[in-house]
């Protein structure tokens, strides 16, 4: 088994795209060569299915940060960057109140 398990460390990112049945079928193959004993079969399956999974979200991981990174140096605005109406509005009520409280037209009440 430690030498199939090698081989598997082998296949790198590749495991990735294999699907659970193709798991499954590659390592029934390996039972039948004799390779795998049908007792630990379930568990190799478990181990490579989970390690699949595993490097699908490190490469997921890895593009959005490479994305991302990109984006920031074609200077992208995002939708977190962006002010809305109603900020906007607010910015500008808030504005008002502090100049008309700098001239004395209005108490520092907070009303609106």
């Amino acid at each position: 088994m430690t030498n199939i398990f090698e081989k598997s460390i082998n296949l790198g990112l590749g495991i990735f795209v294999y699907s659970r049945e193709k798991i499954e079928d590659l390592v029934e193959e390996l039972v039948s060569k004799g390779e795998v004993a049908h007792k630990d079969a379930r568990k190799f399956t478990q181990e490579l299915i989970k390690r699949g999974e595993e490097q699908r979200e490190e490469l997921k991981k890895l593009i959005k940060d490479e994305v991302e990174e990109a984006l920031n140096h074609v200077n992208v605005v995002r939708e977190e960057d962006i002010v809305t109406k109603d900020e906007i509005t607010q910015i500008v009520r808030e504005e008002i109140m502090q100049v008309l409280q700098e001239k004395g037209i209005t108490k520092n009440d907070n009303t609106k």
